[in-house]
């Protein structure tokens, strides 16, 4: 079974790991968790995958590796625009 997560609720499933936890920790507890985007959505294995770290200290450690992998897509509303100079 699937759990679809918010980003805005990915904390709150990393909070479920032991840490220190290792890449395959946390890939095999989360093997179920699909990240939804604002324009779609991935599962979090394939974004942890993206990831050359080897073990997390923190909770925080994972969520600012995994924020920092994310496309460009999945935050803000779908066609948004950054605005003109």
């Amino acid at each position: 079974m699937t759990r679809e997560v918010k980003l805005n609720e990915l904390a709150a499933e990393l909070d479920a790991l032991s840490y220190p936890a290792t890449h395959a920790d946390a890939s095999t507890e989360l093997s179920d968790v699909v990240l939804l985007y604002a324009d779609g959505e991935e599962r979090f294995v394939d974004v942890l995958d993206r990831s050359n770290e080897d073990v997390f200290v923190s909770r925080d450690d994972l969520e600012s590796e995994v924020f920092s992998l994310l496309p460009t897509e999945a935050v803000g509303e779908p066609g948004q625009s950054e605005g003109e100079g």
